[in-house]
């Protein structure tokens, strides 16, 4: 099986290619430039494997939850390919793409979500996959879900920008904490393989970002107050 993989919701960039449980990926810090360099990696990535877009079996993207802009960059190239293509379509939380990216196996994930609040999930992988603890949320740090005792690893850039808060609510929760994990798509690219294979793909069209948040920006009272 050969599956394309996407993100953009977050600074970075990312593709990858799944095939046949080999992952080739390639990564950039991006800023706001991902509209102008997703396209360009794919095709660099197609053109490295010999491939043509019709010669996939799927395409995956993190769905989010992440920048605004940016989840829809990765959604919009995601349908735009598939459709042209006749191809399935798998969406990843982006949370879980940071756990599956720790090789941990109890991870609590934080994303800066800006506005003094972080995205927030806690997942479990047991024999069969991956287990939600903490559906994928959005908090303001100090009250961020408390995960049941046990060895639990903390990721993501919420850790580095709400560092004191975080350790401070976690404080002896934590065996260890991973701020410079965040959502890629080759991790992507793994969790969408057992959809795919499990038979949960979508059509292009039922293909959609998951926000969470419906606010994208502070109003000038609520940032000076």
């Amino acid at each position: 099986m050969k599956i394309l993989a996407l993100d953009t919701s977050t600074e970075y960039c990312s593709v990858a290619l799944w095939r046949d449980g080999a992952v080739d990926a390639r990564e950039v810090l991006a800023g706001q430039r991902h509209s102008q360099l997703l396209l360009p990696m794919v095709d660099e990535l197609l053109e490295r494997h010999e491939l043509t877009v019709g010669g996939l079996d799927g395409i995956a993207f993190g769905q989010g939850p992440g920048s605004f802009t940016g989840l829809r960059i990765a959604c919009g190239v995601t349908q735009g390919l598939a459709f042209g293509a006749g191809l399935p379509v798998v969406g990843v939380s982006t949370l879980l793409a940071m756990a599956e990216a720790t090789g941990i196996g109890h991870v609590v994930c934080c994303l800066d979500a800006r506005m003094g609040e972080i995205y927030h999930a806690a997942y479990a992988k047991g024999d069969t996959g991956w287990e939600p603890v903490h559906a994928p949320t959005l908090c303001a740090p100090g009250r961020a879900p408390l995960p049941p005792a046990g060895p639990w690893t903390g990721c993501g850039s919420g850790f580095a920008a709400y560092d004191a808060v975080l350790k401070q609510r976690y404080a002896g929760r934590l065996s260890a904490i991973m701020p410079g994990i965040f959502p890629h798509a080759r991790d992507i690219a793994r969790l969408a393989a057992r959809e795919f294979e499990a038979g949960r793909a979508v059509t292009a069209e039922q293909a959609l970002p998951v926000y969470i948040r419906d606010k994208v920006a502070l109003t000038t009272h609520e940032r000076t107050t």
